[in-house]
């Protein structure tokens, strides 16, 4: 009589447990005997074509790279030609590795089939040419279909892992990703306007800081900005308007640095809003 395979489980769950009378919820561990899963055919199938398909482009890699490397080698160093070599094939694997990623997206994988389909016939020329240099045509056309039939494994292998889209499915993941590939190019977008825009407050903030130092007349005062030796103005009767005024006059224009400089007059945080409607006033009477 055939036996049932069985398999050993952990299972845990908490209870509770007493020592000098405090409570507290622990793991109680057990291990239970469950029948055993059947096995899954359909998986090992499919990691086998993945493996033999793994298996068939490392040696139409290692073919190709042979013999277009010794191909090579008639004209260069044998090092330049067999590390050139390996372009030859590693040129179409890469395309389908490209054609994978974008599995779910035919329109741009497109490009990657044509592109694959290219360097596999040159690498099978190439292949070939190495053959009929040396008067082994037969060997150079048998060691061409290597390249072939590794290509031909690793598309079946794809299929075998593939989850075709019907049209209308296909289409509203098309535009998910256009969403989500939208808000990630903003990302790095977002970043250089806020470096640009902390590079231009800087700049300004550097400019009124000159112009204030650079006053032909720094013993006296003038019509337009105040002694700066003066005593300062009692700070009780002083409003966020008037020390907007007094920042105007002394020629600060930046936003920010009129916020500063107004809070250090007041002694006082004072209101963003209260002084952009003032700059306001006073651009519009300028």
């Amino acid at each position: 009589m055939k036996t049932r395979r069985t398999q050993i489980i952990e299972r845990t769950r908490l209870v509770p447990h007493t020592v000098d009378g405090e409570t507290e919820l622990v793991l109680d561990r057990q291990h239970i005997e469950v029948p055993a899963p059947p096995r899954d055919w359909d998986q090992l199938v499919r990691v086998a074509v993945t493996v033999g398909a793994c298996v068939l482009v490392t040696a139409s890699l290692a073919w190709t790279t042979a013999s277009i490397g010794d191909l090579l080698a008639m004209v260069t160093l044998s090092v330049v030609a067999y590390t050139a070599a390996v372009a030859f094939d590693a040129s179409w694997i890469l395309c389908m590795a490209v054609e994978w990623l974008l599995r779910y997206d035919p329109e741009r994988a497109k490009a990657a089939k044509r592109a694959g389909r290219w360097s596999l016939a040159v690498s099978m020329a190439a292949v070939f040419a190495h053959g009929y240099v040396f008067d082994q045509l037969i060997v150079g056309a048998v060691g061409a279909v290597v390249s072939a039939l590794a290509k031909g494994g690793w598309s079946m292998a794809m299929r075998v892992h593939a989850r075709p889209l019907d049209d209308r499915t296909q289409q509203w993941v098309t535009k998910r990703r256009a969403t989500v590939d939208g808000q990630l190019a903003m990302i790095p977008i977002r970043r250089e306007l806020q470096r640009g825009q902390a590079t231009v407050e800087a700049e300004q903030r550097s400019l009124a800081a000159d112009g204030g130092s650079a006053d032909p007349d720094q013993s006296g005062g003038s019509a337009d900005r105040p002694d700066q030796s003066a005593p300062s103005v009692d700070r009780k009767a002083l409003t966020t308007k008037d020390a907007v005024r007094i920042a105007w006059t002394e020629g600060i224009r930046d936003r920010d640095a009129v916020i500063h400089d107004a809070a250090d007059r007041l002694g006082r945080p004072v209101s963003p809003d209260s002084v952009d409607r003032y700059l306001r006033d006073l651009k519009r009477g300028a």
